[in-house]
């Protein structure tokens, strides 16, 4: 006799090229987070997807800067489990073709994320076509504006996480190893600006007080705040500053990232940032900016979930291992909340944000029924 875990897995073997024709589709609908028009035109697509393979239609949140988001509901148990996944991406219409070469789908967000959405979506598909009884209420939340700080969808996502059990993150798995990932860093966003002096460089170079050398000593202090063993660096990554080699430069700013693995570190990291002086006399400093993404710290919740999550992997015939990334997600936003949030549960491949953004083929319907499996043993 043939068990749920098996049934699972070979109807979606018998779909990975349904499955691989919806992503080719779906990645053909490119969806820069920027361009409204493109990424809603996107999300009618998906919108496609939900209704012909669940039945679904949406809720719309109505976005005049973003595309809209789109919430998606399946079931109507007392328990709800919310599958979060963004359908924006990082590159400019045109940028990438999708391109199938061997065991290999390459394609704009094909990785990043639109991969693991419609594994997820599959993943419930195979659920109900099986007429196996799920007694959950499964929510999709599906957003336009990740890739730019979900600033607009962060409210959304918040508000479905407080009503759900536990949160799944459909985005990709770790590069090579197919890990989940049960720790994020948290992420801040800041920007150093100066004001010196300004003074021709030949003539009156003395009258004048340099911004660019403020900001060449803001960066050493900057950079110092690095600490590698409390899993905190900071990374002065942009400066501009100055009108001509002649002239002794009045302004100058930074782009500052901060990456930060505890609410802890963020507050203390964070705090000297925001309390920065200036250093040269007669130069003034403003420095604006914030965490924008709280760090997903690795809970005994999460310890539970990822081993639920690696025995399921087992029953598939694979391995699983966890991992803590650097990069952020949506998840950091639930996690932080308290909400048990595993993430990672997306397609395997490698090249996010990278030209080489690719998922392999032949894993989707295994990631698909770890996902499945996952959503009935929660």
């Amino acid at each position: 006799m043939v068990d749920a875990t098996t049934k699972i897995l070979n109807y979606l073997q018998d779909g990975e090229q349904e499955i691989l024709q919806d992503l080719k589709e779906f990645v053909k609908k490119e969806s820069p987070s920027r361009d409204k028009a493109l990424v809603d035109e996107c999300g009618l697509y998906l919108q496609e997807l939900f209704q012909k393979h669940l039945g679904v239609t949406p809720e719309i949140f109505e976005e005049k800067e973003v595309g809209n988001h789109l919430k998606f509901t399946i079931g109507d148990g007392e328990k709800q489990i919310l599958i979060i996944g963004h359908f924006d991406t990082v590159w400019e219409k045109g940028r990438l073709n999708y391109r199938v070469e061997g065991n290999k789908a390459y394609g704009p967000g094909i990785l990043d994320m639109k991969g693991g959405i419609v594994q997820a979506i599959w993943a419930v598909k195979a659920i109900q076509e099986l007429g196996i009884s799920m007694d959950k209420k499964i929510v999709f939340l599906c957003n336009s504006d990740e890739e730019i700080g979900s600033i607009h969808s962060r409210k959304y996502i918040e508000e479905e996480a407080r009503k759900s059990e536990v949160v799944l993150v459909a985005e990709a798995a770790v590069a090579k190893t197919g890990a989940l990932k049960t720790a994020r860093k948290g992420v801040g966003i800041f920007k150093l600006k100066v004001w010196g002096r300004a003074a021709h460089s030949g003539n009156h170079h003395s009258d004048g007080i340099s911004a660019v050398e403020e900001l060449a000593r803001q960066t050493i202090v900057l950079q110092e705040l690095t600490d590698y063993e409390k899993g905190s660096t900071v990374n002065v990554g942009v400066v501009k500053g100055g009108t001509g080699s002649n002239v002794v430069p009045e302004y100058a700013e930074a782009d500052i990232d901060l990456r930060i693995s505890s609410l802890e570190e963020a507050d203390r990291v964070s705090s000297l940032i925001l309390g920065l002086k200036p250093i040269l006399e007669g130069t003034t400093i403003e420095v604006t900016g914030e965490v924008n993404r709280p760090p997903m710290e690795r809970t005994e919740q999460i310890g539970e979930l990822f081993h639920t999550a690696r025995s399921i992997a087992s029953e598939l015939g694979f391995e699983l291992d966890e991992a803590a990334v650097g990069g952020g997600s949506d998840g950091n936003f639930t996690a932080a909340l308290g909400i048990p949030t595993l993430d990672g549960l997306g397609c395997e491949g490698e090249g996010l944000h990278a030209e080489n953004e690719h998922v392999l083929i032949d894993t989707l319907s295994k990631r698909a029924a770890l996902f499945a499996n996952l959503l009935l043993r929660i």
